[in-house]
C-alpha cells in the first residue's frame, strides 16, 4: 500500500486574520503527480506554504478557539503540521524539494556553487560526494555543461532546470512546485513539466501549482482546484478541463472589467 505523503483533513488556512481556505481535505500518496489549479488569489500558494511551515495550519490560538471542536489532521511526511515546533521545520524542509516560479538562485555564484551551498547546508561534508551528487543532478536535468555558468548567463528555462536540480539534490519523496512554468514560454513550460513527470516516475511525488490548463491534458495527473475558499478534486478529462478553462476565462474577463471600471 502506498504511503500517504500529505494527509490534510478539515484544515483551515489563514493569512493573518483573513481566512483563505476552509476545510481543506487532501491526500497525496507516493508516486503521484498532482496539479493544483485556480485563479490568482484563490489560495494556491498559501496552501503550499502550509506544507513547509511558512504558514500555520488552522491559524492562531484565537482562530482555533473560534472554530470550535472540529476533528482536524495535517501531516506532511509524517510531520504533524498542527503541532510542529519552529526548530523542527528545517528537518521537514530537508526532506522536501521546493521549486519557485522566480527560480530563487543565488546570483553571486555559479550553478555548481548554488548546488554545493545547498548540500553543505543540509549536512553533506565529503567534497567528493558533493561533487558527484552535483554532477548527477545536472545530468538528470540535462544541464551538465552549465555548471560553471552564472545564473544571469542562463535562459529562464535553463534557470528553472537548475532550480529543479537543486530541489532533487537530497532525493526528496515530495516535490512542491509553485508555478514552475509561470515565467516561461509555452514550449519551455511543456519541457519543464515533462522533466517533473520523469522525476516523479523514478520516485518523487510532485504537487504542482499551475494556471496552464493545457498541461493537464498533455501530462495527465490528479487535479485539485482552488475556488471560493475551498479545494476540490476534479476529474482530469477533456470535459472537466474545458469547463475549468471557460471558468478561468470568465474570471479573467471579469477581472479586466473590474479594473476598467475603476478608471471610468
Amino acid at each position: 500500500m502506498a504511503q500517504a505523503l500529505i494527509n490534510y483533513k478539515n484544515v483551515n488556512v489563514y493569512q493573518e486574520d483573513a481566512l483563505i481556505l476552509e476545510n481543506v481535505n487532501m491526500n497525496i500518496n507516493e508516486g503521484e503527480f498532482v496539479y493544483l489549479t485556480g485563479k490568482v488569489g484563490s489560495g494556491k500558494s498559501s496552501f503550499i506554504k502550509t506544507l513547509y511551515g511558512e504558514l500555520p495550519c488552522n491559524g492562531n490560538k484565537k482562530q482555533r478557539k473560534e472554530r470550535g471542536d472540529v476533528e482536524t489532521e495535517a501531516k506532511v511526511l509524517d510531520f504533524d503540521m498542527l503541532q510542529i515546533k519552529r526548530n523542527k521545520l528545517p528537518d521537514l524542509r530537508r526532506k522536501l524539494g521546493i521549486i519557485f516560479q522566480d527560480f530563487q538562485l543565488l546570483t553571486d555564484r555559479t550553478v555548481a556553487e548554488n548546488l554545493r551551498f545547498v548540500l553543505r547546508a543540509t549536512g553533506w561534508k565529503n567534497p567528493k560526494d558533493i561533487t558527484q551528487r552535483i554532477n548527477e543532478v545536472l545530468q538528470l536535468v540535462e544541464m551538465s555543461d552549465k555548471a560553471d555558468k552564472m545564473p544571469n548567463e542562463l535562459s529562464g528555462g535553463e534557470q528553472q532546470r537548475i532550480a529543479i536540480a537543486r530541489a532533487i539534490l537530497n532525493s526528496p519523496k515530495l516535490i512542491l512546485a509553485d508555478e514552475p512554468t509561470g515565467n516561461l514560454d509555452t514550449e519551455t513550460g511543456k519541457l519543464i513539466t515533462e522533466l517533473l513527470r520523469n522525476i516523479c516516475a523514478v520516485g518523487s511525488s510532485v504537487l504542482m501549482i499551475t494556471h496552464n490548463l493545457s498541461l493537464l491534458e498533455e501530462y495527465p495527473g490528479r487535479v485539485f482546484h482552488c475556488k471560493n475558499s475551498s479545494i476540490t478534486e476534479i476529474t482530469n478529462d477533456s470535459a472537466a478541463i474545458e469547463s475549468e478553462r471557460k471558468a478561468a476565462d470568465e474570471d479573467d474577463a471579469q477581472g479586466w472589467n473590474d479594473l476598467a471600471n475603476e478608471f471610468l
